[in-house]
């Protein structure tokens, strides 16, 4: 499916982008959870999403909003 933004790539490079995009400030007030804003670090994200199905929803529904975004302010 080329026209899908999450094909062939994973949890930590959508996070990565995220956070290179947004900053961890702005990423835990988009999406409130507290891996994002008390201490928060790539591993122990990751380690919380992939135990989390919702959590990785909101982050991947986010990440689909973000290359959408950029991929047309391009």
């Amino acid at each position: 499916m080329p026209n899908d933004p999450l094909h062939g790539i994973t949890l930590e490079k959508i996070l990565t982008r995220l956070v290179e995009y947004y900053g961890w400030e702005q990423l835990g007030r988009i999406i409130n959870i507290r891996c994002f804003n008390n201490d928060p670090s790539i591993k122990s994200s990751l380690t919380f999403l992939r135990r989390t199905p919702w959590a990785r929803k909101k982050v991947e529904d986010l990440y689909v909003r973000y290359v959408r975004k950029t991929e047309s302010a391009s």
